[in-house]
């Protein structure tokens, strides 16, 4: 699942969540996200301690980028 399918899942959910919908709760939230993430960008993202829910996500959609950019590079090279 890419990062962006993960944020809209992620968001679809937390409607149900009234906790996760109050700006008290953004840096729970903000955890909770990267706890879901794949573990390749979690590792990444984690050491940023990013508590803005639009910059997190942000930023860990151009980690997945570059991570899968990255991975097709390497494909194509060992071809």
């Amino acid at each position: 699942m890419s990062v962006s399918e993960y944020a809209a899942k992620f968001e679809e959910l937390c409607r149900f969540t009234p906790h996760y919908n109050t700006m008290e709760a953004e840096e729970d939230k903000c955890v909770k996200f990267e706890n879901g993430l794949r573990p390749d960008i979690k590792q990444l993202i984690g050491f940023s301690e990013i508590r803005d829910f639009p910059t997190l996500v942000n930023n860990s959609r151009i980690c997945d980028k570059d991570s899968r950019a990255k991975a097709n590079y390497y494909k194509a090279a060992n071809v």
